[in-house]
């Protein structure tokens, strides 16, 4: 798969490669049925909205990473059941959302990585508001198109290039 990674666990990443691996210095909660997960960024920014993103959702994942900005806003949710099971269909390997998703008990049986700030029961507007494919910056970490995340229950690192440990290698 063109976007594809091998997840590694976060913490051997973080010893292996210091100064190369950027940690995400932002809460976050895994909702998806894997919690490690990894894959080249695709990114999307948006606020309340996800008629954009969803666009971005339907396109073959090929094993990448959605991230997507939200601004940190748990007013509504920019990931939900349907569009999780559209992600996992279309082959992404998980999504990073700065942002909140619903239907977490349902997310929680879908076989994807899912991290996101928060819960709400709340329903994104549909206006179009936002950018793919385009640098966004959270958690003090600037994440660009092509960069390769690595997730799992311990954070998220980014780095420009793949990472090994001596544990993957």
């Amino acid at each position: 798969m063109k976007y594809a990674l091998q997840p590694a666990p976060t913490t051997d990443l973080s010893d292996a490669n210091p100064g190369t691996a950027r940690a995400v210095m932002a809460p976050f909660v895994d909702f998806g049925g894997r919690t490690m997960f990894a894959g080249r960024i695709r990114t999307a920014v948006t606020m309340e909205d996800t008629k954009l993103v969803q666009q971005l959702f339907r396109e073959s994942g090929e094993g990448a990473v959605c991230v997507v900005d939200g601004g940190g806003s748990l007013r509504s949710a920019l990931l939900g059941d349907i569009n999780a099971d559209i992600l996992q269909r279309n082959g992404w390997a998980g999504i990073v959302i700065n942002g909140a998703v619903r239907d977490a008990e349902r997310l929680s049986r879908i076989d994807i990585g899912i991290k996101a700030s928060g819960v709400t029961p709340v329903r994104s507007g549909k206006t179009g508001i936002g950018a793919i494919d385009v640098p966004v910056a959270f958690g003090r970490v600037l994440f660009e198109p092509g960069q390769c995340v690595y997730c799992d229950a311990d954070g998220i690192i980014v780095s420009d290039e793949p990472l090994f440990s001596t544990e993957t290698q």
